[in-house]
């Protein structure tokens, strides 16, 4: 039985970051964010291995399968897939403008095809009984970027079901510049978004791009529905320990990143007896002391010796003794 979930804080779906590993990571971080996947397009979803593009572990809940293709009846097959294996959303991703998405014509190009988008959510709406949302961009390249973010907004909210827009405050420069860039350069426009939040009351609207502190959060949620943080809380994870009690009122799972890991020791353990390379694991745990006493030795074990043949959770605990016990929370 899938859980529907909130929308007021979620970790933004990162290619080659979010995978299972990370987003079981996360939520033993935190009981309460909204867990997106890494893109998968739809094709894949259909035809590839499902277990390895989109297993996930009970414990994740709530998380959400973020698709990439622009055909309808193929977005409502993957969608139907999705609720099949117990995902709590389905996600359209019209944000993202990596060169191999242009070449398949979606991802930050539908921001162009408003109506296309449309009946794509329409059609996955139709398949399924979880919220289908979406992730979008406020304009590409020469756009004026209020034009075709309300543009978008108006004729997808009014010719499909979809009533979540999770909005990269962004322009996305589908030439000239890099995914990373991408995610750097364009300028950020938050008043924009909340502009958009004023004028579309009815609509759930969640902001993404640029938020680093769950001080700015909370400020940004006086207005908007959610917050959605991508690097930051990759980069510096220790953000997510306090998300529990400082934007939902509930007691948090850990008091300390060093608890949180114990805890996580668990997973690793487990995995690595199904098989899991460690490394694989690992990767998603580098900044997990970012500031704090020993972090460059926890970084530089783990990196070292983690990808090695036959790596063990020997490697996870040595690591772990580099590192001060108490852990300071970030507020």
């Amino acid at each position: 039985m899938t859980q529907r979930s909130s929308h007021r804080f979620s970790v933004a779906p990162m290619m080659d970051w979010t995978d299972r590993h990370c987003r079981s990571f996360h939520r033993e971080l935190s009981a309460c964010a909204l867990l997106y996947t890494e893109m998968v397009t739809a094709d894949a979803v259909i035809h590839g291995d499902r277990e390895r593009l989109i297993g996930f572990g009970a414990h994740e809940h709530p998380v959400a399968l973020q698709l990439g293709g622009n055909e309808p009846d193929k977005l409502s097959h993957a969608a139907q897939i999705a609720e099949d294996w117990g995902y709590d959303e389905v996600n359209l991703n019209c944000g993202c403008p990596s060169d191999r998405v242009q070449s398949g014509a979606f991802g930050a190009c539908l921001m162009r095809e408003p109506e296309r988008v449309a009946d794509c959510l329409s059609a996955m709406s139709d398949a399924v009984t979880i919220p289908v949302t979406v992730k979008h961009r406020i304009g590409v390249d020469e756009d004026e970027p209020r034009e075709r973010l309300y543009e978008f907004v108006t004729t997808v909210s009014q010719n499909s079901p979809c009533t979540v827009f999770e909005v990269h405050a962004r322009k996305a420069w589908l030439k000239g510049l890099s995914p990373k860039e991408n995610r750097d350069i364009p300028p950020l426009d938050y008043p924009l978004v909340h502009q958009l939040k004023s004028d579309f009351p009815g609509l759930t609207i969640v902001l993404n791009g640029g938020l680093s502190k769950l001080s700015d959060c909370l400020a940004h949620l006086d207005g908007l529905d959610g917050v959605m943080l991508g690097r930051a809380a990759y980069q510096d994870p220790a953000i997510l320990l306090t998300v529990d009690s400082v934007l939902f009122g509930t007691p948090d799972r850990h008091d300390s990143m060093t608890s949180a890991l114990l805890a996580y020791r668990a997973y690793l353990a487990d995995q690595l007896q199904s098989g899991t390379p460690l490394h694989a694991m690992t990767r998603h745990l580098l900044g997990a002391f970012n500031g704090q006493p020993g972090a460059r030795l926890w970084r530089r074990h783990l990196s070292e010796n983690a990808p090695r043949a036959g790596a063990d959770i020997q490697v996870f605990d040595d690591a772990l003794a580099f590192v001060a016990k108490d852990v300071s929370l970030h507020a």
